[in-house]
C-alpha cells in the first residue's frame, strides 16, 4: 500500500474525482484486509469546494461507498460547524460571554457596520474618494474575511493596508482608520457572540485549532482527509490539513491545473500547493476528457487566441452568431437555442449558456424567451433582491398597517399595489398563471386608495368602504375582498394590544397563510422570495433580541438601532441587499433536464459539463478576464505580496495565466459544440474587441 498523503494534479475533466473516491475506498479502515478499521466513531472528512459540489460528492459516495463512515463539508461550512461545537473551549480561553453564538448574514453585517462606523464615514476618516458609503463599508468587511483566510491577525491590518494599497487611492491615515474600524469590529462581534465568516475564520485557525484539547477531539472524530479541487481553497485550509499529515492519516488531495477561479476572490491556491504538494506523491493527468472538445481541439484554439500574430482556421466544432446590436443577440441566441433543442440537436439539459458578466436584463430576456419556447430554464446563482417581489411589497406594506410608528412607509401607491396583490386567488401552478383572478384590479385599487386611504404619520388607516360615495361602483368580490383585509388587520392589532401576537415573524407567517394559501401554489420564483423574507426575519429578530440583552457597558450601540426595528428591518429589505434565488428554488443542475445561464466565473466553480455551449458576448474584452469583479486589495493577501503597494504589471503577473486556465477548462467542460455569440456593438454601444474575436471572424459561416 503506498504512503500518504497523495496528490493527483490533473485537467478538466481528466477523472479527479473519481480517483478521489477510489483513494476513499481504499483507505485503511474501509476494507479489513487493507489495514486496521477506523476506530469507534470515527469517519473520514470529505471536502468539496462549495455547497452544490459537496451534494454531488455525496451521492457519488453514496452510490459506490454507502457502507463507509465519511462526512462531506466545505471549508466555510467546516470552519462554521466546528467553532459553534465548540464554543464552549473558546468562551474559556478567550474570556467571552458564556452564551451560545448567533451567525450575522452579510445584510446584517453590513447594517451594523454602517452604524458604528457612521460617524467616522461623516467626518472623512474612513473615507475613499469615488467610494460610496455602502462600497466602503463592504470592502472594508472584505479585508477582514482575506485576512482571516490568509492566517493573517486582524490587528495587522492597520499596517498592512496603508502600506500595501497604493496612495492614488487614499491617504494612509485613511487605510490605517480602516484596519483599526475593522478590529474594532471584530472585537464588538466578540463581546455579543456574534458570528461573520471572517470573524469565524480567525476563531479558527488562530485559537481554536491550536488548541491540544481541539486538535485530540478532531483526530479522535476524523481518521483523515480526502479534498477535491483544492486551488479553490482559502490559505488556511494547509493548517488542518497538516494536522491529519503530521499524524500520518490518510490525506488525497486533487488539484486542476486549470482551475484557481477563486484566485482574488478569497482562494490562495499558491500557497497550498507550495505548503502541501512537496509533502505529498504526485500523480500527474495532464489530458482532459477524451470526449471533450479540449482534447481535441485544445492546445491550438489556445494558440490561436493567445497568439495576436496567429490565424485561426475554422473547426466544425465552432459556430459564430453575430448581430449588431446586443438585444437583437440576446434574442437570437435563445432563439437558436430552441432551434437546437426542437430539432432534436441536442435535450435542455445538454444546453449552456455562458458569458462573462450577465447582467439582470440579459438573464431575464433569455429565460423569459426560452421559458416563452416552452423550455426549462435555471439561471445559475440569479440572485435577485427580494424586494422585487411584489408578494414581499404588500408583505411589508401590510405591516405598516398593524405596527404603529410606520406611517411614513406606505404611501398611495404602495398601497394600492397591496390592496391588488393580497385580493388575488392562487390556483393550481399547471394552470397557467398563479392566481384565477383579481378581485381589486388596478382600476378598483387607485379608486379605493383615492376614498379608504387616509395617511398617517403614526399609522395609515383603512376606512370603511361606504366612505366612497360610489361604493357601488366597486362591485361585490372587491368590496367582499376590501373588508375582510380591513377585518384581518384589525384583529391583528386587537391581538398585538393583548399581547396575543408572538412577534412580527408570526404576523408575517399568518398573512402568508392567509392571503397567499400558504405559498403552495406559488411558481418558484415567487416562493423563494417568500422563503427569504421569512428566514431573513427571523435571524434579524434574533439578533435584535441578542443586542438588548447586552448590558451598554460593552460598547457603544449603533446610534441607528435606536429607531424601530421593524423600521429599520423594511427599510433594510427596500435597500436590495437580501437577495434570493428565482430560477429555480433548487440549484442549476444537469440532472435537473433544464438549460444553464451562468456566468463564466460561476459555471467553473460549479464543475459542470454539457454537450452544447452557448458562449455570450464572445467580442468582449471581458472574455478571458473579468479581473475587476475581484476583492478590492486581494493582493496584499497573497504569498506573492512583495511589502509594497501593488503595480500594475504586479496584477498583470498574478493573471497571465488566467486566459489559458479559463479557455481550457471551458473546452473540457463541453463535448459537441460551442456557439461564438458576438454582437458587434456593446451594451454602451462601443465597438467590442475582445480575446476571442479572432476566433469569432474564424468560425463565420459564409
Amino acid at each position: 500500500m503506498a504512503d500518504w498523503p497523495r496528490w493527483l494534479e490533473g485537467a478538466t475533466g481528466s477523472g479527479k474525482t473519481a480517483w478521489l473516491l477510489d483513494q476513499v475506498v481504499a483507505a485503511p479502515g474501509t476494507r479489513g484486509d487493507l489495514g486496521p478499521p477506523l476506530e469507534l466513531g470515527q469517519s473520514y472528512l470529505i471536502f468539496a469546494a462549495n455547497g452544490d459540489n459537496r451534494l454531488r460528492l455525496a451521492a457519488r459516495l453514496a452510490d459506490s461507498a454507502p457502507e463507509y463512515a465519511v462526512v462531506t463539508t466545505t471549508p466555510n461550512g467546516f470552519i462554521q460547524d466546528e467553532v459553534t461545537l465548540f464554543w464552549p473551549l473558546l468562551v474559556n480561553s478567550l474570556g467571552l460571554l458564556p452564551q451560545f453564538p448567533l451567525r450575522l448574514r452579510p445584510e446584517n453585517e453590513q447594517e451594523l457596520t454602517t452604524g458604528l462606523w457612521q460617524e467616522k464615514m461623516l467626518d472623512g476618516t474612513m473615507t475613499v474618494e469615488g467610494w460610496r458609503e455602502a462600497q466602503t463599508v463592504r470592502r472594508s468587511l472584505d479585508f477582514l474575511q482575506m485576512a482571516a483566510a490568509s492566517g493573517i491577525p486582524a490587528e495587522d491590518l492597520p499596517v498592512l493596508l496603508p502600506k500595501g494599497i497604493p496612495s492614488g487611492y487614499a491617504p494612509e491615515a485613511v487605510w490605517q482608520a480602516i484596519g483599526e474600524a475593522v478590529v474594532d469590529w471584530r472585537d464588538w462581534c466578540l463581546a455579543r457572540s456574534l458570528l461573520t465568516y471572517g470573524v469565524m475564520t480567525e476563531l479558527y485557525w488562530r485559537h481554536l485549532l491550536p488548541h491540544p484539547l481541539y486538535q485530540e477531539k478532531l483526530l479522535a472524530r476524523y481518521g483523515g482527509v480526502f479534498v477535491d479541487d483544492l486551488d479553490e481553497y482559502p490559505a488556511i485550509a494547509a493548517q488542518w490539513l497538516q494536522v491529519f499529515i503530521d499524524q500520518a492519516r490518510p490525506v488525497a488531495i486533487t488539484w486542476n491545473r486549470y482551475g484557481k477561479g477563486r484566485l482574488g476572490m478569497g482562494a490562495n491556491p499558491d500557497t497550498l500547493e507550495q505548503q502541501i504538494k512537496p509533502q505529498c506523491q504526485v500523480v500527474q493527468r495532464p489530458e482532459p476528457a477524451a470526449d471533450s472538445l479540449g482534447y481535441r481541439w485544445g492546445d491550438q484554439v489556445v494558440q490561436w487566441v493567445m497568439d495576436p500574430m496567429a490565424l485561426p482556421e475554422p473547426l466544425p466544432c465552432f459556430q459564430t452568431l453575430q448581430t449588431v446590436s446586443r438585444g437583437e443577440l440576446l434574442r437570437q441566441t435563445a432563439e437558436r437555442v430552441a432551434e437546437v433543442v426542437k430539432t432534436g440537436q441536442a435535450a435542455p439539459h445538454e444546453v449552456a449558456i455562458i458569458g462573462p458578466g450577465l447582467d439582470a436584463i440579459a438573464r431575464y430576456t433569455l429565460a423569459e424567451i426560452l421559458t416563452s419556447r416552452g423550455l426549462p430554464v435555471a439561471s445559475l446563482n440569479d440572485q435577485r433582491p427580494v424586494i422585487h417581489s411584489p408578494l414581499v411589497r404588500a408583505l411589508l406594506t401590510l405591516l405598516s398597517f398593524v405596527y404603529p410608528g410606520l406611517g411614513r412607509l406606505a404611501d398611495a401607491e404602495t398601497v394600492a399595489e397591496m390592496l391588488l396583490v393580497l385580493s388575488q386567488i392562487p390556483q393550481a401552478p399547471e394552470a397557467g398563471p398563479w392566481f384565477e383572478s383579481v378581485q381589486i384590479d388596478p382600476v378598483r385599487a387607485e379608486l379605493l386608495v383615492d376614498h379608504c386611504f387616509e395617511p398617517g404619520l403614526e399609522q395609515p388607516e383603512l376606512l370603511p368602504v361606504e366612505r366612497f360615495d360610489r361604493w357601488d361602483r366597486l362591485g361585490y368580490k372587491a368590496t367582499e375582498a376590501y373588508t375582510r383585509l380591513r377585518q384581518w388587520i384589525e384583529q391583528q392589532r386587537q391581538q398585538r394590544q393583548r399581547r396575543l401576537t408572538l412577534g412580527v415573524v408570526s404576523v408575517l407567517d399568518r398573512a402568508i397563510q392567509t392571503f397567499y394559501w400558504g405559498g403552495s401554489h406559488l411558481p418558484p420564483d415567487q416562493l423563494s422570495a417568500l422563503r427569504e423574507l421569512m428566514e431573513t426575519a427571523q435571524q434579524y429578530w434574533a439578533i435584535e433580541d441578542r443586542l438588548r440583552q447586552i448590558p451598554p457597558t460593552l460598547g457603544t450601540t449603533p446610534a441607528h438601532l435606536l429607531k424601530p426595528a421593524l423600521e429599520r428591518f423594511i427599510l433594510l429589505l427596500r435597500q436590495g441587499t437580501v437577495t434570493a434565488d428565482p430560477y429555480p428554488v433548487e440549484s442549476a443542475d444537469p440532472s435537473q433536464r433544464v438549460i444553464t445561464i451562468a456566468t463564466v466565473y460561476q459555471y467553473r466553480l460549479q464543475r459542470l459539463r454539457h454537450r452544447w455551449h452557448f458562449w455570450i458576448d464572445a467580442g468582449s474584452p471581458r472574455w478571458l478576464g473579468g479581473t475587476e469583479d475581484l476583492l478590492f486589495g486581494y493582493p496584499l493577501f497573497l504569498n506573492t505580496y512583495t511589502g509594497r503597494p501593488w503595480r500594475t504589471e504586479d496584477l498583470e503577473d498574478l493573471h497571465r495565466d488566467r486566459p489559458e486556465r479559463i479557455l481550457r477548462d471551458l473546452l473540457g467542460r463541453v463535448t459537441e459544440r460551442v456557439v461564438l455569440c458576438h454582437s458587434d456593438l456593446a451594451v454602451s454601444g462601443q465597438e467590442q474587441i475582445g480575446p476571442l474575436l479572432t476566433l469569432v471572424n474564424a468560425n463565420i459561416e459564409e
